[in-house]
């Protein structure tokens, strides 16, 4: 059963704690400037930054709100490293170059994002306590720990953690096995979002909340940007909408939408949630159908999967989502959850986040597949880079042409039973690993 919360009015505890919202208006007019960005989310906004640090004239476009996409609903978790078993796996993707460049790219985000956040004196709640990911069963727990141990030979510094460690820095006596990644975190991140708009203002830049862009036109000046009440005349445009991407440059077809859904506690009295995350980390598991969860400054518990929209825009999956959040940490089993909120990220097929260039002066970026807090900001100054004169070849990523993620039709179409099926298994696992 779906519970009647929309997907545009979601009840989200960011929104009802976020710091006030930037000003900005409608665009109207004609405007000349050195790039257009489109989006204004973690990746349009410092790609902005960026460029208005350098000296660029910038003007953000989004067709919502500030923050409206995948920026300001996701669990604000910064988990710094791609969802790769393996640094083979991402070898073989993208080749010696851009392996070396990547995966040193990933490791430090999350440094990177914190970084930016006492540079610019953002107020988000932000901490960096750790990340703490927690094996469902004993073969997932053996093939994390052998790939931790290779990703450390790069500088991961992950390290394993067990039995009644585990259980004392979790508050769950559900896992056995796990690993703590000391530079991950967590911020409120529609806070952040709004901090990185406020900072691109400062610095002067040009930022219209609700102005839709409906048509790009290369001409020999570049770029005409069109909106239903002006035109912006620019050399460069970055694409930054991600899983709200549309059909103006095609880019909807080359991901995979998925919904990520979360719930908030209301504030719990200290014998509830003493015991749980007691030193601030954050914790997420390795099922398919994973769980992710953190504890709020002022004593709430976030928790989240995923979940689905229904055809008539209301997120689903709350329901499945309290009872999970119960058996993982059974002290939660008389709480109100006041908050139930989600929205849309993007998944690429091959889970590498997508750089690209499909015309000159034309740069977009997107698929975080579930990594975006941090990934998001190596994008947008990737994004950036290009746009400054850095060559294609020098990039953290590589340029991938904009394409159809192979039979995405019936993926989309299953996706619901898909996710029933994932459930199943990863239940299947948890259980037999529960009995040994």
């Amino acid at each position: 059963m779906a519970i009647q919360i929309s997907h545009d009015a979601p009840n989200s505890l960011w929104a009802a704690t976020a710091n006030p919202h930037p000003q900005s208006s409608v665009f109207e007019g004609e405007v000349f400037c050195d790039a257009v960005v489109i989006g204004a989310g973690f990746t349009g906004l410092s790609a902005a930054l960026k460029l208005v640090e350098a000296g660029a004239s910038v003007t953000v476009l989004d067709a919502q709100d500030i923050g409206f996409g995948a920026s300001g609903r996701n669990g604000g978790q910064v988990n710094p490293m791609l969802p790769f078993v393996s640094p083979e796996h991402l070898h073989k993707l993208v080749g010696s170059t851009y392996f070396e460049r990547l995966t040193e790219a990933s490791l430090n985000s999350a440094d990177t994002l914190f970084s930016l956040i006492k540079k610019y004196k953002i107020d988000c709640q932000a901490r960096q306590k750790g990340w703490l990911r927690v094996d469902h069963c004993r073969k997932m727990g053996d093939v994390a720990w052998a790939n931790a141990e290779r990703w450390n030979q790069y500088g991961a510094k992950m390290m394993p953690v067990a039995g009644g460690e585990l259980a004392s820095l979790s508050g769950s006596q559900l896992y056995q096995t796990g690993i703590v990644n000391p530079k991950g975190g967590a911020i409120q991140p529609l806070s952040h979002v709004r901090g990185l708009a406020n900072a691109v203002q400062a610095l002067g830049a040009n930022l219209h909340g609700n102005s839709k862009v409906d048509a790009l036109i290369q001409n020999d000046k570049g770029w005409l940007v069109k909106t239903a009440k002006g035109s912006l005349q620019c050399q460069w445009v970055i694409v930054a909408t991600n899983a709200y991407s549309d059909d103006l440059i095609n880019l909807e077809q080359s991901i995979l939408p998925f919904v990520s859904i979360q719930i908030a506690t209301e504030q719990l009295p200290k014998d509830v949630i003493d015991n749980i995350l007691p030193e601030g980390h954050t914790i997420s598991d390795t099922r398919r159908v994973i769980m992710y969860a953190r504890r709020e400054p002022d004593n709430r518990i976030v928790f989240g999967s995923h979940g689905e929209i229904t055809r008539d825009g209301m997120l689903k999956g709350f329901e499945w989502l309290k009872r999970d959040a119960v058996r993982i940490f059974p002290q939660l089993a008389d709480v109100n959850w006041q908050f139930k909120w989600g929205g849309k990220a993007a998944v690429t097929h091959d889970r590498v986040p997508h750089f690209h260039e499909p015309a000159k002066g034309l740069v977009a970026g997107l698929g975080f597949n579930g990594r975006g807090v941090a990934m998001s900001h190596v994008m947008g100054e990737t994004l950036a880079d290009r746009v400054l004169g850095k060559q294609a070849e020098d990039l953290p990523f590589p340029i991938w042409p904009i394409q159809k993620v192979p039979f995405r039709n019936i993926q989309l179409l299953g996706k619901g039973t898909a996710i029933k099926y994932m459930q199943f298994l990863d239940k299947l696992e948890s259980t037999n690993f529960s009995r040994i």
